[in-house]
């Protein structure tokens, strides 16, 4: 008996492939998403990093130009509790003592003590 031996020109390519498109993202349409979500995420950040600077170079500025108002305001204080020890002594005493051995203003120092150790 003959054997069967392949046509002339041979067979035809055996189709093990499938022509549809690929299911879902792409590694690299993925990859490229979060990449951009990032960069806006670090956008943002940096955008409120300066912002917060801003503001506390802002506020420093503030407080160094309130400075010497908040100083006069401290300053007519003393002057009117100076006055008003003055006053104090002169009608307790008859006469105001100089305390100090000299002519110049020396500021006054406050020291806060417990109640229960200054009896």
């Amino acid at each position: 008996m003959p054997q069967d031996m392949p046509p002339v020109g041979g067979y035809q390519a055996v189709q093990y492939k499938r022509n549809l498109p690929a299911r879902g993202f792409r590694p690299a349409t993925l990859l490229v998403g979060a990449g951009l979500i990032m960069t806006y995420g670090w956008y943002r950040l940096v955008i409120g990093i300066r912002e917060q600077n801003e503001y506390a170079r802002e506020k420093m500025w503030s407080r160094i130009h309130l400075i010497p108002v908040l100083q006069a305001e401290e300053d007519r204080d003393l002057v009117r509790r100076h006055l008003a020890d003055q006053a104090r002594e002169k009608e307790l005493m008859g006469e105001n003592f100089k305390v100090y051995h000299g002519d110049r203003y020396v500021r006054p120092t406050f020291a806060v003590t417990p109640s229960d150790r200054s009896k």
